[in-house]
């Protein structure tokens, strides 16, 4: 009697594990889209930042006269910090980042084992 539960318990599990697998691919499918997104938003953000830079030289030209170096360096010592910050923040939480799906994965998994422990011996 058990072993037609089994039988069917297996197969649910390999199901469950197929549809896990599939959704993960179709989340790395996203994952591509995504990083296409993010390759024109770094284009964005270049132009942005060729802007800022433009703004920059401005201030410091007006300060030309009086105070260019201060000008000059406040504005470094600007960038240089949120660019500081933006790494520090990338750094971790790239460190931060758990393998997609790992976990659900390694528990159907377990569960196919297990139900193909308990089998008795043919």
């Amino acid at each position: 009697m058990l072993g037609p539960a089994r039988e069917l318990a297996r197969t649910l599990l390999s199901f469950a594990e197929t549809r896990t697998r599939l959704a993960a691919t179709e989340l790395e499918e996203q994952s591509i889209r995504l990083v296409e997104i993010l390759l024109w938003l770094a284009v964005a953000l270049f132009f942005f930042g060729m802007a800022v830079l433009f703004v920059s030289v401005l201030v410091v030209l007006h300060f030309w006269d009086s105070n260019r170096l201060l000008a000059a360096g406040l504005i470094a010592a600007l960038y240089a910090g949120i660019g500081i910050a933006a790494v520090l923040v990338v750094r971790a939480r790239m460190l931060a980042r758990p393998k997609f799906l790992a976990a659900t994965l390694a528990e159907l998994q377990r569960d196919r084992a297990r139900v193909e422990q308990d089998e008795p011996a043919a």
